[in-house]
């Protein structure tokens, strides 16, 4: 029987120099193997296979050269890449990603994430992670629509509804998955459910757009459930307003919380008065039809705009909703010096290494693998939809979302619990790792 290695620095070294230079990658592994070797070391059950080690080598990485023709009838090339992770409990399922800054390193660092977190879920999907450094912004529709479908021209060949199911992320909204799901149909022939994030007329899920920001406020009122709190009159500070802040917002203010902040990449407006339906209405306009910059919303309503961030700010509660390392070290003693509760994580990794630390030894805190899973849970319910040829109502799909957040609390509860609160990261790690890796035990070597 091959030996398990379970010392953390002996385990990093050896995958530092399979991944040379992978830096966002090696940050992600660690985080879960400081967790998972030790769990491993004290369960014989699950010694011998090398159970972790084959969990941070992908299935297979698919790198392509994506050429298209621009308005000026130039032609222009970029790379794009598939990172199929891990398909033991499911198809391959995670989302595209397109921005300048992606790479191979990126891709597996998401990937690897989302092996964990769709384990969470519960559901039948594996993990994956997709993108290219094509940047959208400044783009004109026809300029992104020949881009989608030359890179569906090749990726379709390793992607189907029992393969590998991409979906949105950064830069991949409505429009880019309607343009490639166009171009998987006209190259395959079918109708199948071959991507999640589609629009409601041709096979989406009512709640796909609101999932990961109502998910996060799910979650957050299970924390504070656990110690017999509550969310109702609790304030909170929000980064971003994109998509996962709008709707995380949008939760707050119905279960009666008094969100104080919004951001974009200029900087952050803070509300003393607090950000209400009339207003977060403003900012959806403001931000889905406008594109403006968040700025207007303080000259509009007379509060504050500073640039930076806005982790000084007072609150019970925070949700980083915004980018990956966006929250550092310095911002999480700001918070934990003026009283935060609570932090759950709304985009991926906003939060960096010293910051988890911190926050994890002093609040409550809950890792995006477990918190944001609502979006790809509800991606989930739509390949359930599509394989059935049924759409649910949104009080379905919503009240399916809530139970999967609660069951995803419980099982960080049941692997995390601990003296003086429930260590969140660890309950995320290891409850995810035992799915996928009794999975891999029993279909053998493969």
């Amino acid at each position: 029987m091959s030996k398990t290695c379970t010392d953390l620095d002996t385990f990093m070294s050896g995958l530092k120099k399979r991944n040379p230079g992978q830096k966002e990658f090696h940050a992600a592994v660690h985080e879960v193997a400081s967790d998972v070797l030790p769990f491993i070391a004290d369960n014989k059950d699950y010694q011998g296979e090398c159970l972790l080690e084959r969990l941070t080598e992908p299935d297979r990485i698919i790198s392509f050269r994506v050429s298209w023709v621009d308005d000026d009838g130039n032609v222009r090339a970029n790379r794009a890449w598939r990172v199929q992770f891990c398909n033991a409990i499911g198809p391959y399922k995670g989302g595209i990603r397109f921005h300048e800054t992606v790479t191979e390193s990126v891709l597996k660092f998401l990937g690897f994430e989302q092996t964990f977190k769709n384990s969470l879920t519960g559901l039948p999907m594996g993990g994956a992670k997709g993108g290219s450094n094509f940047n959208p912004k400044g783009k004109s529709d026809g300029e992104i629509m020949r881009f989608c479908q030359s890179m569906m021209t090749e990726l379709h060949r390793y992607i189907g509804p029992d393969k590998d199911v991409p979906a949105g992320d950064i830069g991949v909204g409505a429009r880019e998955i309607g343009y490639m799901f166009g171009q998987y149909r006209r190259l395959s022939h079918t109708f199948t459910g071959a991507m999640t994030g589609k629009g409601v007329s041709f096979g989406g899920s009512v709640g796909r757009k609101e999932a990961t920001g109502h998910g996060v406020v799910y979650f957050m009122r299970e924390m504070m459930h656990a110690v017999d709190d509550g969310i109702e009159g609790k304030t909170a500070v929000v980064s971003g307003s994109g998509n996962v802040a709008l709707y995380c917002l949008e939760k707050l203010i119905q279960l009666g919380a008094k969100p104080l902040t919004a951001s974009d990449s200029s900087g952050f407006i803070h509300d003393p008065d607090g950000i209400d339906e009339e207003k977060l209405d403003f900012i959806k306009d403001l931000k889905e039809v406008r594109r403006g910059r968040i700025k207007e919303y303080a000259d509009k309503y007379g509060c504050n705009f500073s640039e930076g961030r806005p982790w000084d700010i007072k609150a019970d509660l925070a949700f980083p909703c915004a980018t990956q390392n966006e929250l550092d070290k310095d911002d999480a003693q700001s918070l934990i010096d003026n009283g935060l509760i609570a932090l759950a994580e709304g985009a991926n990794m906003p939060c960096t290494s010293d910051a988890q630390h911190l926050l994890r030894n002093n609040v409550l805190y809950a890792p995006g693998k477990a918190s944001n899973a609502g979006g790809v849970a509800v991606s989930g319910l739509e390949q359930s939809q599509n394989s059935q040829r049924v759409s649910w109502s949104i009080e379905e799909v919503d009240k399916r979302l809530q139970e999967i957040m609660e069951k995803i609390h419980c099982k960080c509860v049941k692997y995390g619990e601990g003296k003086d609160r429930t260590d969140y990261v660890r309950g995320a790690n290891i409850g995810g790792f035992t799915k996928v890796a009794d999975a891999l035990q029993q279909c053998g070597v493969v």
